[in-house]
């Protein structure tokens, strides 16, 4: 059995992009700050937790500041840059 020690970040980098949210990332690294915001549409709370999760994640990595505001009566969230 061969077993070695790895980077973790060079795995978790790897996921992460080929995640359900490989899209979200891609309009994120496009985000400009004061510039427009990326509204999402969410299927449910799971799914919404799941994607901020994910958001916030994104936000200690590349060291910048996302944030959200949900808007309950359409199921759809909003991100942006200030």
């Amino acid at each position: 059995m061969d077993i070695k020690f790895v980077d973790r970040e060079k795995l978790e980098a790897t996921k992460r992009r080929s995640s359900k949210f490989k899209p979200l990332f891609e309009a994120l690294d496009k985000l400009e700050a004061d510039g427009d915001a990326i509204e999402v549409g969410f299927e449910d709370e799971n799914h919404l937790n799941s994607m901020r999760t994910a958001v916030y994640q994104y936000n200690e990595k590349n060291g910048v500041r996302v944030r959200s505001t949900k808007d309950s009566n359409r199921n759809k969230i909003y991100f942006y840059k200030e």
